[in-house]
């Protein structure tokens, strides 16, 4: 309890105080849609962005030299997720590692019955439930903070799949307030996945991203890539499935999207 007590004062703190300016420069500068926020949300954010710097150890690796702009840009659309809500802050993750481009990772491939095929896979980020890490390239980051309407965003994309971790498990479930609350998003989302899923083995057009149909917790993250990216469009198409994120998030991001008026 005291530890808590301090942590929450601490971050309090951090909130309360006068972002550095040239930090706000950067979110003006590689960060489009900053500049639409309410300037209530401006400052919610900054103070949400120093509380993760302070938090969070960043690493550059293959060569890459860490600079407060990749730092900062990385927080700031991370701090995007959490305006308006409780929250602990990605508790999970302690560590966030960005190469300059992407990157290759050794895994092994299930191929079927008990083999297993090791090999490279091209990757542009990942994160993982035990992890306690998130990897970025920056190149990718970069250009998803620049285009805030094309539906494509790796750091939303990655940091979605750590709040699909806080409630201990990677469903595809964020921690959610209450039993009806569980019950309102596994009717929607299951519905949801499910006609994704069948839309795709028809051959038909849709407008989620079919990477969203590869299991429930990138499911997540594909919809909360378009929630906050083509807001109006979501709520066209996905009506339903724009209400639970609307609850979950607690903003209406088509209030400060760039996205066009009238896209469908």
């Amino acid at each position: 309890m005291v530890l808590d007590l301090f942590k929450s004062r601490r971050r309090a703190h951090l909130r309360g105080r006068a972002a550095p300016k040239a930090w706000r420069e950067i979110l003006e500068r590689n960060l489009p849609v900053f500049h639409r926020l309410t300037p209530e949300d401006q400052t919610e954010l900054l103070g949400h962005t120093q509380v993760f710097l302070a938090e969070k150890h960043f690493e550059g690796c293959g060569g890459l030299v860490l600079t407060d702009e990749i730092r900062v840009t990385i927080a700031g659309q991370a701090s995007l997720l959490l305006l308006h809500r409780e929250t602990d802050y990605y508790p999970e993750l302690t560590s966030i590692l960005v190469y300059p481009t992407g990157y290759i990772a050794d895994e092994e491939h299930h191929i079927g019955g008990g083999i297993w095929q090791e090999g490279g896979e091209a990757r542009l980020g990942h994160t993982g439930q035990r992890l306690g890490a998130l990897v970025l390239a920056w190149n990718a980051v970069r250009k998803g903070a620049a285009e805030p309407n094309d539906g494509v965003n790796l750091v939303l994309h990655e940091f979605a799949h750590q709040l699909d971790f806080e409630n201990r498990s990677s469903d595809g479930t964020p921690a959610l307030e209450t039993s009806g609350d569980y019950r309102a998003w596994a009717r929607v989302m299951s519905a949801e996945f499910d006609a994704l899923r069948e839309a795709l083995e028809a051959g038909d057009d849709t407008f989620l991203d079919d990477y969203g149909a590869t299991n429930p917790s990138e499911f997540f993250a594909v919809i909360t890539e378009a929630f906050f990216e083509r807001p109006r469009a979501l709520r066209q198409n996905h009506p339903a499935l724009f209400m639970q994120l609307q609850r979950f998030y607690q903003q209406d991001p088509t209030t400060y999207s760039m996205e066009p008026v009238g896209t469908h």
